[in-house]
């Protein structure tokens, strides 16, 4: 059998070569039964010469040993094995990221300068985006199958956050607070106690956050509810000090107005602190962490009380903003809010309707909170209210062996999102060509979205001892893997879809506004919602549909879609694709009926979703009449405002709202 080398050149197959290569992979394997034996080597280089081929390429030679090392359940190896091949590959010949880098330190790399948060390309980023630019080339040269790699380039599929993919992490999560801080959690190596007042409560929890988006990639929520009984547990402290200090001298009422200004500072010193921290924290990725406060008044919380002093106070400062480099007060993108409408404070007499008006004025200042239906969830996820990952994807309920809902403490292994209008075009208004290609696509997102499984299963809890063994996702023992929480459901795998939109305009020609348009998108949609259950059962894991994934890959689809099939009325002429289910920004349609109509797809994605409120041009009172529509009608919405470029350029600019999303 002859090998055909990279460059050309054809030499002998010699079979020492093959077992060499796994030999070195496996000295980088410590544990014994995930190394290869001779047996298992010998099985390998056999099957290759049974294959009886006269000419072989290498690359081909080595997927084989991949695909071989996989099936023989030598996860560990095989990821030092595909190492190893990428560092042969480096000695061979320059990388092919070169130019990419380069462009990152010189500061021209168009893509990462406009996204990027901090505005410019500084050390720290650009450590971050350099080692990023190589995971991509090895994701896309050799970790995953060739026609993943390919349908990502062709805008068939988007592999989500392929600058990750090299290493065993995950997408985003919901840290598990409660257990954190009651029972107390590691970082860096050291101890860190149940907290015995507030403001340390609020310290700890900005150093998990920090300590957790270290070690991952996406998104993070916590819910604040953990946080009143830290405040009950500080007014205990003032109490007691206080009338063990003054008992005699000053009477019962001054001693109440004393531990009520102690505690006042105290909540402002804690949520000052929490903001700030969260502000200025920089991780080991060069950015702050992203990370979501869950505001949520539970009427069966007993420190309910304490939490609405907390969202109080994290409303007013949040308002007032922080001071910038120059002085100026500015209000931050993070920490993002979302704040949860229950009968208590939807405006209609509840006690806390308080908190409702303030968390308006903060909105239209400066776009968070976003709003969470607790009427319209529960009639979606089982009567629960389902906390999001960051500020948009979701869980589905799960049970723990006690029959017991849990959200917290779990997490999405990744995202993959199809290109609904490519298809349509393609399609060319035959539905029966439509239905086959869009079936045929979706089983590449599936293999695309198991190659993300894969990447996690195996890996043990040292891989991030805050995630796996110190609580906030589980508390496994030291080597244990992680396996079991990949599946059942407890984590989430996402499959996002982008251009409903598009979709509907090149197969119907008009918006799913109307009427045989909504009837058509909504088809496409419980296909899609069907299509993820089934893989559920099929395979046990936590598919979900995600509404509204990154925004840049509207950009991103409809760029390719417009350099290969050219300028398409409504569809590729704007320069982007509407996110998900989303109306188009053009289209001039009722407020109200816009929120009624998405709230249909909503229902359905029930992985993620949003639903996006213009609020330039809004005062109080209209945004009041608005949070009473959103309570009754739809479960998640998002608020941003329209600056006078994106309204005046338009296509365009439809790039920079996206990521202002």
């Amino acid at each position: 059998m002859k090998v055909i080398k990279r460059d050309g050149r054809v030499v002998d197959y010699d079979r020492a070569k093959v077992s060499l290569a796994i030999e070195k992979a496996n000295n980088e394997v410590l544990d014994k039964k995930g190394k290869a034996s001779k047996e298992d080597i010998k099985l390998i280089t056999n099957f290759i010469e049974e294959m009886n081929k006269k000419r072989i390429l290498v690359e081909d030679m080595q997927d084989i040993i991949e695909e071989k090392l996989m099936e023989l359940g030598k996860y560990e190896l095989a990821k030092k094995y595909i190492v190893y091949r990428y560092t042969r590959a480096l000695v061979r010949k320059s990388n092919t990221t070169d130019e990419s880098i380069l462009g990152l330190i010189r500061n021209e790399n168009n893509e990462y300068s406009k996204n990027n948060t901090n505005g410019k390309l500084i050390v720290s980023t650009q450590r971050d985006y350099i080692a990023g630019e190589v995971s991509r080339d090895l994701t896309k040269r050799l970790l995953l199958p060739e026609k993943i790699s390919k349908a990502n380039e062709e805008g068939i599929l988007y592999f989500h956050d392929a600058d990750y993919f090299v290493q065993p992490i995950f997408n985003c999560c919901l840290i598990n607070l409660e257990d954190m801080l009651d029972k107390g959690t590691v970082i860096n190596g050291k101890f860190i106690e149940t907290p015995k007042s507030f403001r340390v409560a609020c310290t700890v929890m900005t150093q998990i956050i920090a300590s957790v988006a270290s070690n991952q990639y996406g998104e993070q929520s916590v819910n604040l509810n953990h946080l009143g009984k830290y405040l009950r547990k500080s007014k205990e402290k003032f109490e007691k000090q206080l009338k063990e200090e003054f008992d005699t001298e000053l009477d019962k009422k001054t001693i109440e107005k004393l531990v009520e200004m102690r505690l006042k500072s105290e909540l402002t010193s804690g949520v000052q602190t929490i903001l700030y921290q969260i502000t200025t924290l920089m991780t080991t990725n060069g950015h702050l962490p992203y990370v979501t406060l869950f505001l949520h008044l539970d009427k069966d919380d007993k420190y309910i009380e304490e939490n609405a002093m907390i969202i109080e106070e994290i409303l007013k400062q949040k308002n007032q903003g922080i001071k910038d480099e120059e002085g100026k007060y500015v209000i931050p993108q993070y920490p993002k809010l979302i704040y949860v409408l229950d009968e208590c404070n939807c405006l209609k007499g509840g006690k806390y309707d308080y908190l409702t008006e303030l968390a308006i004025k903060c909105t239209i200042k400066g776009m968070y909170p976003y709003y969470i239906s607790a009427k319209k969830m529960k009639e979606i996820y089982e009567g629960n209210i389902s906390i999001p990952m960051g500020q948009k994807s979701f869980l589905s309920p799960w049970k723990d062996k006690n029959g017991k809902y849990k959200f917290e403490g779990r997490f999405n292994q990744g995202i993959v999102s199809i290109n609904l209008p490519q298809i349509a075009i393609i399609a060319d208004g035959d539905e029966n060509k439509f239905w086959n290609l869009l079936d045929e696509r979706l089983e590449l997102c599936k293999e695309a979205l198991m190659c993300r499984h894969y990447a996690l299963l195996g890996i043990t809890s040292d891989i991030s001892p805050i995630h796996w063994k110190y609580g906030a996702i589980a508390r496994l023992k030291k080597g244990e893997k992680i396996d079991d929480l990949l599946y059942g459901g407890y984590s989430s795998i996402s499959l996002g879809y982008i251009g409903i939109y598009e979709m509907t305009e090149l197969m119907k020609g008009m918006s799913h506004s109307q009427e045989e348009g909504k009837r058509f998108a909504l088809n496409v949609m419980r296909h899609l919602k069907d299509i993820v259950d089934r893989w559920k059962k099929e395979t046990n894991i936590g598919f979900s549909l995600y509404g509204t994934p990154e925004n840049m890959i509207c950009y991103k689809f409809a760029k390719i879609d417009k350099e290969r099939f050219g300028t398409i009325k409504n569809v590729t002429d704007k320069g982007y694709y509407t996110n998900s289910y989303h109306i188009d920004i053009r289209e001039k349609i009722n407020l109200f009926d816009k929120l009624k109509l998405e709230s249909e797809y909503q229902s359905l994605s029930t992985g993620g979703a949003i639903s996006y409120v213009e609020v330039s041009d809004i005062n109080d009172d209209e945004l009041k009449e608005i949070i009473k529509f959103i309570y009754d009608n739809i479960f998640y919405t998002g608020f941003y405002k329209m600056t006078e470029d994106c309204k005046s350029e338009g296509e365009k600019d439809y790039y920079i709202y996206s990521n202002v999303l």
